[in-house]
């Protein structure tokens, strides 16, 4: 088959914790012709999607981790499977990506995941259509009622952007904090910008679970545990990854995301667990395969290229 990966630059990413790079490794492995280009190698000609892209040969050796061919003009059609795999932010650049990569024509080709999916399934506001799996949870603009919010949930809440990812500008508030008022003014750019309330989960201390879900079930799981001096788990902060069992609350969840984000076409995500609660649904490049592969003596990526090669044959070629 031929694969074309849209990412970030390959002089990047880093092979012992990259989802995407043992992705390609597994594809390459089972003599599949890989592609490589950015989103900025996307185009529309005479009303079809095109990319500039170039054959690439990867190898677990940071540093000489990938060797690029000749750069060529494609019709998108031409691969059998377009692996959206550019990280977080969701910004404007995303958000066009995802606009072009909608004019595959689906028959032919099968993007994973789905381009419309990836613009509807925004990553922290997805979770609030599931109320029930959720911790305590608010979405505005307006600092009053944040601290309405904080006290309604006992005075402890988790505060973060719509946009953000890696952990990036997630507070704790807690009640007599007397930089309560400016955190939440910075954050909602006061009062202009929508902002995500939570109550705090203590629970978050023993760690943030990251799910791997494939199409309606959990792959593996990870515990990223939070240093003592840090509020994230986040791994890129410092968080330290130890082996997690998925229990019948996790399988749970998947089972109940799994109508919703299979309409959507997304197909695999990573799912943030913190105790009994779903808190995040990334689906724009979700990573934590590695981590999961090592602690538990596992290939998770041979799962997801089977199912990518089940999909395509599927296709009408």
């Amino acid at each position: 088959m031929k694969f074309l990966f849209v990412m970030d630059p390959l002089d990047r990413i880093d092979v012992t914790k990259d989802t995407t790079f043992v992705f390609m490794m597994e594809s390459q492995a089972r003599r599949h012709e890989i592609h490589y280009c950015g989103i900025r190698d996307l185009l529309v000609h005479e009303g079809r999607l095109h990319v500039i892209s170039a054959p690439v040969s990867v190898a677990p050796a940071q540093g000489r981790h990938f060797k690029l061919g000749e750069s060529r003009f494609h019709a998108a059609e031409e691969f059998d499977c377009v692996f959206m795999r550019k990280d977080p932010p969701f910004d404007t650049d995303f958000f066009y990506a995802t606009h072009l990569l909608s004019l595959v024509d689906a028959k032919k080709t099968f993007v994973f995941n789905n381009p419309h999916g990836l613009r509807e399934a925004t990553e922290k506001l997805f979770i609030v259509h599931f109320p029930d799996l959720i911790p305590e949870t608010v979405v505005t603009s307006d600092p009053a009622q944040l601290v309405a919010f904080c006290e309604k949930v006992g005075g402890d809440m988790v505060i973060k952007p719509l946009d953000g990812c890696g952990g990036a500008n997630v507070f704790r508030v807690q009640r007599g904090d007397l930089n309560t008022h400016a955190i939440i003014g910075m954050m909602t750019r006061e009062g202009t910008r929508h902002i995500m309330g939570q109550r705090f989960l203590p629970e978050s201390r023993q760690g943030d679970m990251r799910l791997i879900y494939l199409d309606g079930e959990a792959l593996g799981a990870v515990l990223r545990v939070p240093r003592e001096d840090d509020l994230r788990g986040n791994i890129h902060v410092g968080g330290t990854c130890v082996a997690a069992r998925i229990g019948e609350r996790e399988r749970l969840i998947c089972r109940r995301l799994a109508p919703s984000l299979g309409a959507l076409g997304i197909y695999f995500a990573g799912l943030d667990v913190i105790g009994n609660y779903l808190t995040e649904v990334n689906v724009t490049s979700p990573t934590g395969v590695q981590e999961i592969n090592r602690l538990d003596g596992v290939r998770l990526e041979s799962r997801v290229i089977d199912f990518v090669e089940r999909k395509v044959r599927e296709l009408d070629h």
